[in-house]
């Protein structure tokens, strides 16, 4: 009561489904239903533990939706919504089981690409910026066009962070704003 919180639950099968439910709603951005950042931060420092230690390519890319501020303005924070949620499908779809793809904030995505050196990452990358910009998102009665800039970092095994693996790719994704937008920049 007041600051407490009470839980009755009996056998371990609800004990269990009670504690995965729980975890989940942790690592799932409620939006889009991927991963959000606290997990791609946990799942991004195991990998680049395992890189160094194997010394073991590992790329990760930052994906920004050019100027999603526009399209909230223009068409309302609703079709913003729908617009996150489409792109993160459109993605989603091309991630494979060892990889992660998550909401990194706003409109921010990223993707921990392991085994994947910089010239993989870039051609991945790229064929993720034309998944999202071949076809404009549809809302109401509304074909709203959608491109990306992208970022990649990478490591060979040295020892890193993922904040300063990070930090390299969100310059890399600045650089590709500075330049145009609508850009996978890795060199």
């Amino acid at each position: 009561m007041g600051k407490t919180i009470l839980k009755f639950l009996r056998g371990s099968d609800v004990e269990k489904q009670y504690h995965e439910t729980v975890y989940s709603m942790m690592i799932t951005d409620a939006l889009t239903g991927i991963p959000n950042r606290r997990f791609l931060k946990e799942f991004l420092d195991r990998e680049l533990t395992r890189a160094h230690r194997h010394k073991r390519p590992l790329s990760v890319a930052i994906i920004d939706l050019d100027h999603f501020k526009a399209v909230n303005d223009q068409y309302g924070h609703l079709a913003g919504d729908v617009v996150l949620r489409e792109v993160s499908n459109r993605i989603r779809g091309s991630i494979r089981r060892d990889e992660v793809f998550a909401r990194y904030g706003g409109e921010e995505f990223a993707m921990v690409l392991p085994e994947s050196n910089l010239q993989q990452a870039a051609s991945f990358s790229e064929r993720v910026r034309l998944l999202v910009s071949r076809l404009p998102v549809s809302v109401d009665a509304s074909r709203i066009p959608v491109t990306v800039s992208i970022g990649i970092a990478h490591t060979l095994g040295e020892e890193l962070t993922p904040d300063e693996l990070f930090a390299r790719a969100d310059k890399k994704l600045y650089q590709a704003k500075a330049a145009g937008r609508n850009r996978v920049v890795w060199q």
